[in-house]
């Protein structure tokens, strides 16, 4: 069921992470809506829920509702960093997706797919090649850098000792041990070879798997352009804010504030 199409005469807002900053200007640059684009750091994701929260919300509650149709979120659940968003004046479009390589691979059922047949895998694009580090006032805050995840060993043995630098680096900082594999998803970038040869030699230094797929850009097109389905967007109205679900196909829903 479609519960919402975009209008001819009036603007549309999107806001998104910049790790789509490639694919969504080049579909909005083509769009027959006037779409006005607002991108957040990546390093959103590095602060935590509630902060990450707290700054989509700010960016939301700015949109003017005089303007604005709807206001297109280049999101998905992320971590639950969008649990709570809440639609002011201004009806919300959110990806029924639980991150980025959702959007990236076209829908949420071909990313889980992939992921149970490939345990352990590391996804990689061109916007994550870019900007996949939180960055100057963000990384300052963000939680990696507070509880010293950043740090290198030898940084940990001078603090701590060699025994519970070891300790500390195996559990807090080397946040790659569980994975044994990464796939980059070819979106069609003229960077896209000069990405997919480091990603390559990455996956050969660490003794991972390399493993190159298709992306595919018509659910960021769809958000874009409509139909917002039902099934495949959220559409959260004015007094409403995004819940999580635990059911696999809807992952959020809308509820009262």
């Amino acid at each position: 069921m479609t519960r919402m199409m975009p209008q001819d005469g009036k603007r549309l807002k999107l806001i998104s992470c910049e790790v789509f900053f490639r694919e969504l200007t080049a579909i909005v640059a083509e769009s027959p809506h006037v779409v006005d684009v607002q991108f957040l750091q990546k390093g959103l994701h590095d602060i935590g829920a509630v902060d990450m929260l707290a700054r989509i919300q700010s960016a939301v509650d700015a949109v003017d509702s005089s303007i604005y149709e709807a206001i297109l979120m280049g999101y998905g659940l992320c971590n639950n960093g969008l649990a709570g968003l809440t639609a002011r004046s201004v009806p919300i479009i959110l990806p029924r997706a639980n991150d980025c390589i959702s959007l990236f691979l076209g829908s949420s059922r071909r990313y889980l797919n992939y992921f149970q047949q490939n345990p352990g895998v590391y996804f990689m694009t061109t916007g994550w090649r870019e900007r996949g580090e939180a960055a100057g006032e963000l990384r300052q805050i963000s939680i990696p850098e507070q509880i010293g995840m950043n740090c290198s060993l030898e940084e940990l043995i001078a603090k701590y000792g060699e025994d519970n630098a070891q300790y500390l680096y195996e559990t807090l900082v080397d946040n790659t041990q569980h994975y044994s594999q990464y796939t980059y998803i070819d979106m069609q970038h003229p960077l896209d070879e000069k990405y997919k040869h480091e990603t390559q030699q990455e996956a050969e230094r660490r003794g991972w798997r390399y493993s190159c797929v298709p992306g595919d850009r018509q659910m960021l097109f769809r958000l874009i352009n409509g139909p917002w389905h039902e099934d495949e967007f959220l559409t959260v109205f004015p007094g409403q804010r995004i819940k999580p679900t635990f059911e696999n196909e809807r992952i959020v829903e809308a509820e009262k504030t």
